[in-house]
């Protein structure tokens, strides 16, 4: 487009090659004295709005149209002359794309806390795509491109990205239950948020044609805990499958040819009996001799059958070796402990003997009879 001459019309027309300009002032640069009589022509997918002295006139939909300002080839050029013959009647022309722009990308740039029912408190990142379009093209041009000679959606997008993972919060934060159950309703929630969305967009002058949720991730580690988790419900033996791992382990130290290995398979070699005492079960224990009964012992705890100078039960890691016990339920206490793993009394209190309610001799703990004159003690 000619601003600049003094005789012949403007036509005026704009053609978006990039497919990305939401709009495009014409001039390009300020304003022009656009003549009275100059064409104007729209496309189907465009809209345009013509600015004269500073105010907004309708939008003009497809087709060409004549424009009218106070601008008259020649004669408004001599009347300019105190202004240095340059017109002060000003206008321009607004093309606004009113097609679908899609594949605008929103995420998280950093991960958001939630409260899981299962998982507790986890840091969950999002990630999706959505559609605009301008449905208001002067609202558009006043509250987000104002005189800006082009607007291109990479200047629009990170905003409304954010404004998406903001309602994602909030939407999240009142309706998330578990992170097991959020596959399932990728679409329910893309539509609920689509519902949240209308009027932060429509205040734009723009329309969230569409809005798509392409992931939900917690971080790397919980994703491991949920894979552990996975793999632990598909393994049905989980004796056997501990057996068969000590038994690769074995075969890989064995393969070692270092001192690392050695120690490895020599650590397996002595967990073995214990790993395996559970496949022989009672039917060989009750079919063994009485040389090999006397070499093994049951734990107290567990009641499996253990080697008899194990110091601890390979099988449930109980103290073999009784260095003290609780005073009230015989459990097996480490050295220096003070208060029993299983019951909770302190490790040095001591039962009380009960006291016969007819003579009043203290007997021993635990006794069911008096020992001075022979009552059933209460």
């Amino acid at each position: 487009m000619n601003t600049e001459n003094l005789i012949f019309l403007e036509n005026l027309e704009w053609f978006d090659e990039s497919g990305q300009e939401l709009l495009r002032r014409l001039p390009e640069r300020g304003s022009a004295e656009i003549k009275f009589g100059a064409q104007l022509t729209v496309r189907e997918s465009q809209a345009a709005v013509l600015y004269y002295k500073g105010r907004a006139g309708d939008a003009f939909g497809p087709g060409r149209h004549t424009l009218r300002t106070g601008n008259i080839p020649i004669v408004t050029k001599l009347l300019s002359a105190p202004w240095a013959f340059s017109s002060p009647l000003r206008a321009e022309v607004y093309f606004v794309n009113l097609k679908v722009f899609p594949d605008l990308k929103w995420g998280t740039r950093d991960p958001v806390a939630f409260r899981d029912s299962e998982l507790g408190f986890v840091r969950l990142r999002a990630h999706g795509m959505f559609n605009i379009r301008v449905i208001q093209p002067v609202l558009f041009i006043n509250t987000l491109a104002g005189t800006m000679g082009k607007y291109n959606t990479g200047q629009i997008e990170e905003y409304l990205g954010r404004v998406i993972v903001s309602r994602l919060n909030d939407y999240l934060g009142e309706t998330l239950d578990t992170l097991f159950s959020l596959p399932a309703q990728f679409d329910e929630m893309a539509e609920a948020m689509k519902q949240r969305l209308v009027k932060d967009f429509v205040r734009f002058g723009l329309a969230l044609d569409d809005l798509h949720i392409n992931s939900i991730t917690p971080p790397e580690e919980v994703q491991a805990a949920i894979d552990d988790r996975s793999r632990l419900g598909a393994i049905k033996d989980m004796d056997g499958f501990v057996r068969m791992k000590a038994a690769m382990a074995m075969e890989k130290a064995a393969v070692a040819n270092n001192e690392a290995g050695a120690a490895l398979g020599m650590g397996m070699g002595l967990m073995m009996p214990g790993l395996f005492a559970a496949v022989a079960g009672p039917a060989s224990t009750s079919s063994a001799s009485t040389g090999s009964a006397a070499s093994t012992t049951q734990c107290s705890d567990c009641g499996n059958r253990i080697p008899a100078d194990a110091r601890f039960c390979p099988l449930c890691g109980h103290q073999q070796v009784v260095l003290m016990q609780c005073a009230n339920c015989g459990k097996n206490l480490t050295p220096g402990a003070k208060f029993c793993p299983r019951c909770g009394h302190p490790a040095d209190e001591k039962p009380k003997g009960a006291v016969c309610t007819a003579c009043n001799q203290e007997n021993l703990p635990g006794a069911k009879f008096c020992g001075g004159c022979g009552l059933r003690l209460r």
